[in-house]
């Protein structure tokens, strides 16, 4: 019953910004980021750590600012996201998506339709859902790999919203099996890969620190010899104005006979996820401890 009161709440508040002219819904985000940044202390403390790190020449009321505008920015994401589906389809995207190579999206479609299997990697920056609704009014149709939401009924809201332009749900535990079997022919997988892996993870540098990072992207891509590509869309204006990045492409072949390969791979994708951030720092997920787990103590420093 609490979760679907929940739900029911939600799906108000979907009508009434689906209702709303764009003026007052952009307005409704700025409140809402205004009152979240105040009543959301535990998490406006560590996106504040998180920048302090990332930004080391930053003064704290430069620090604070940033805060505040990736609590905008979130919150007008969640706004466009719940437009989304009245406001893009397939003959208007690209007045709202502009890409930042000309030659991006003939890229897109040469990788998406080469025959091999594809890993299409983004992270926790810009619209990433909106990301994955664009994928599929390019003509591009594949898995998207999730976790599932704890509540049942906001769940499958979500996966109707995300599978109305042809994807596929995966969940990342229960639909391992389905994964390999649609890597196995020559299928397409979209993720996200900057989440902390716990202190298992393989630990690369992002924003120079050690960050605990799933090492089964670079395996998949290596077993099943499928390319990465590293893709984000960030917002340059508004209403729903984003420029779309192909930022990097890395191929699996180019790393044989790497020494560690699965770590060079994680490293140059976690960069390039980096270089996206640096560009539109506000429009980060630094609300998630993304550096949460250290590196192991080495047995000999133990030992010492």
């Amino acid at each position: 019953m609490a979760d679907f009161a929940v739900y029911v709440a939600i799906r108000v508040v979907v009508c009434v910004v689906q209702a709303l002219s764009w003026p007052l819904a952009l307005q409704s985000a700025t409140r809402l980021a205004w009152l979240a940044y105040r009543v959301n202390r535990r998490h406006r403390l560590v996106a504040a750590d998180n920048v302090r790190h990332a930004f080391p020449d930053l003064d704290a009321q430069a620090v604070d600012r940033l805060v505040q505008a990736s609590y905008l920015h979130l919150a007008t994401m969640v706004v466009e996201t719940i437009r989304l589906p009245r406001v893009l389809h397939g003959a208007n995207f690209e007045n709202y998506v502009h890409h930042a190579n000309p030659t991006d999206r003939e890229q897109l479609l040469l990788w998406g339709n080469c025959g091999r299997p594809l890993l299409a990697l983004t992270g926790h920056f810009g619209n990433w859902e909106l990301l994955s609704y664009l994928t599929g009014l390019f003509g591009l149709r594949g898995g998207i790999v999730a976790r599932r939401l704890d509540n049942p009924f906001l769940d499958r809201f979500l996966s109707r919203f995300r599978s109305k332009t042809g994807q596929t749900l995966l969940d990342k535990s229960a639909d391992y099996s389905r994964i390999l079997d649609m890597l196995a022919h020559g299928g397409s997988l979209g993720m996200v890969g900057d989440q902390d892996a716990g202190p298992r993870g393989l630990f690369v540098s992002f924003f120079g620190r050690p960050a605990s990072t799933f090492k089964s992207i670079a395996l998949l891509s290596l077993e099943y010899g499928a390319p990465i590509i590293v893709v984000g869309v960030a917002r340059i204006g508004h209403p729903m104005q984003y420029r779309h990045y192909l930022e990097d492409v890395i191929l699996p072949e180019e790393y044989a006979g790497h020494v560690d390969a699965t770590r060079a791979i994680t490293q140059r994708y976690t960069a390039a996820l980096e270089r996206m951030v640096r560009r539109h720092p506000e429009q980060y997920f630094w609300l998630h401890r993304r550096w949460k787990h250290k590196p192991p103590v080495r047995k000999a420093k133990r030992a010492a």
